[in-house]
C-alpha cells in the first residue's frame, strides 16, 4: 500500500473490516484530525507513515483489541483519561462508586481519602477534582499503572499522592475518612474473561488469580485491614461483581461495620457495597 490513499477511501475500506465508528476514530487519531475535517476533506491523502500506522491499528482492532488502547484514551465522568494496556479501561459502572464517595466526602470539610488499586487513577482524580478540599491518596501495586495515573492527574490539574504497594502496605499508620476501591473481583476462569476485549486488559486487575476461588480474596483483604486505617465514623466503599453484593455485605457486617448497604448501577445491579466504621 502506498501513502496516496485518501482518508475517505481509508475510512470506507476499514469500515468493511470493523465498526464504522471505530474506523473513523482510528483514522482521526492517526491523522490528528477532527470529524469535521474528515467530512469536509475526504480527498486528503494519508502520508506513508500514517497509512502504515492506520493499517497496523486496524489489524489490532480487527483482532479484538479494545479501541481505547489503540487511541490511548477513554472517557469517564465527562473527563478524558489516558489509558494503556497497563490499566483497565474505565467503565460507566464505576460511576456508582464515585457518586457514593462524593456524597460522603463533601460532608466533611477536609476529608482524607484513599483509593486502593487506583489503576488509571480515574476514581482518585475525579474525587480530587470535584472535592478540591480533599486530601487524596492513591495506591497501586503496579509501577506502570501509577505512571498512567500520574499522567492523568497532571492532565486534569489535581494533586493526588501516589504510593506504590499492595493495598494498605505503603500507608503506615495513616487513617482516612474514606477508603474506596475497585479491586479485582472476577472469579478466576470466568468465561467472561475471554470476551469483549478482556483478554487484552491486565488480568491481575480483573481477577485475584486464585484457582477455584470466589473472586473475593482482594475484597477480604481490604475489609480486614480497613479498621486500622479508617477514622471512627469513616466509610469503606468497594465496587464488586454483579452477584457478590450479599457476600460483601456479610463480610462488612462480620468486620463490625454499621450502616452496611449496596447501591445499584444503571442496569439495577448491586454494583457497590460499603459500611461505616462505628
Amino acid at each position: 500500500m502506498t501513502g496516496n490513499e485518501s482518508i475517505g477511501a481509508a475510512w470506507r475500506r476499514a469500515s468493511q473490516r470493523i465498526d464504522r465508528l471505530d474506523a473513523r476514530l482510528l483514522l482521526e487519531h492517526v491523522c490528528q484530525i477532527r470529524h469535521t475535517d474528515l467530512i469536509a476533506h475526504p480527498e486528503r491523502e494519508l502520508t506513508t507513515a500514517q497509512a502504515a500506522r492506520f493499517d497496523a491499528l486496524l489489524d489490532r482492532r480487527a483482532a479484538g483489541e479494545p479501541l481505547a488502547y489503540l487511541v490511548e484514551s477513554a472517557f469517564f465522568h465527562g473527563l478524558e483519561f489516558v489509558v494503556s494496556p497497563d490499566v483497565l479501561i474505565p467503565r460507566e459502572d464505576t460511576g456508582v462508586l464515585v457518586a457514593q464517595a462524593l456524597e460522603r466526602a463533601k460532608a466533611i470539610p477536609a476529608p482524607a481519602v484513599v483509593d486502593l488499586g487506583t489503576g488509571s487513577g480515574i476514581v482518585a482524580i475525579v474525587l480530587a477534582k470535584l472535592c478540591p478540599n480533599a486530601e487524596v491518596t492513591a495506591v497501586d501495586v503496579s509501577p506502570a499503572a501509577l505512571a498512567v495515573a500520574r499522567t492523568n492527574a497532571e492532565r486534569h490539574g489535581v494533586h493526588v499522592r501516589f504510593l506504590l504497594g499492595d493495598w494498605y502496605s505503603p500507608l503506615g499508620e495513616k487513617r482516612f475518612d474514606l477508603i474506596v476501591s475497585n479491586p479485582p473481583y472476577v472469579v478466576d476462569g470466568d468465561p467472561h474473561l475471554a470476551q469483549n476485549g478482556l483478554p487484552f486488559e491486565p488480568q491481575t486487575a480483573l481477577t485475584d488469580g486464585v484457582a477455584g476461588g470466589d473472586g473475593l480474596d482482594c475484597i477480604r483483604a481490604i475489609v480486614d485491614g480497613a479498621s486500622a486505617h479508617l477514622q471512627p465514623g469513616g466509610w469503606l466503599l468497594m465496587e464488586h461483581g454483579y452477584d457478590q453484593a450479599v457476600q460483601v455485605r456479610e463480610l462488612l457486617a462480620a468486620a463490625g461495620f454499621s450502616d452496611v448497604a449496596s447501591w445499584r448501577d444503571s442496569a439495577a445491579i448491586e454494583r457497590v457495597s460499603g459500611g461505616c466504621l462505628p
